[in-house]
């Protein structure tokens, strides 16, 4: 009898609407996913994350997110976050893993702010792309990606 094993690679898409709710969404996503493929000693910082860019795609268009998870090996995630939104905030705008120097802590008392410092100490690489002319001359968004695990962390 021949068995097959399971690929070592996979990938899963979410489309979510522009909704408070999507950052809640993403984050059982990504814990029914990480669990469902053996990978939940990378759930917290992959919550975390994820739902930082999640987030950051509500707070900052009008319009729906995607949400990408790519196992790249059995031991390394990557997460990709589609908005709207061309901009690409840093430190997703330099060179993947590149650390964007003297940034502050939020105040503690701060709603948001916390995003970046977050990427910089738990993301092992990142990175942004703009995507180019969308409909009518406006631009199609921007990606937003993150990766996790393979002692890079």
């Amino acid at each position: 009898m021949v068995t097959v094993a399971p690929p070592d690679t996979w990938s899963y898409a979410l489309r979510l609407p522009h909704d408070p709710r999507a950052a809640r969404v993403a984050r059982m996503t990504v814990r029914a996913v990480l669990n469902g493929h053996g990978m939940s000693e990378l759930l917290d910082v992959t919550e975390l994350l994820t739902s930082e860019l999640v987030t950051n795609a509500y707070r900052h268009t009008k319009g729906p997110a995607s949400l990408r998870l790519t196992a790249l090996d059995d031991e390394r995630l990557r997460v990709g976050v589609w908005g709207s939104s061309s901009h690409i905030p840093a430190p997703f705008d330099r060179p993947p893993g590149d650390r964007v120097p003297s940034v502050l802590p939020a105040p503690a008392d701060a709603e948001g702010g916390r995003g970046l410092l977050l990427v910089q100490e738990y993301a092992s690489s990142w990175g942004g792309w703009p995507l180019g002319d969308g409909l009518l001359g406006r631009g199609a968004g921007k990606l937003l990606w993150f990766e996790v695990g393979g002692g890079g962390m």
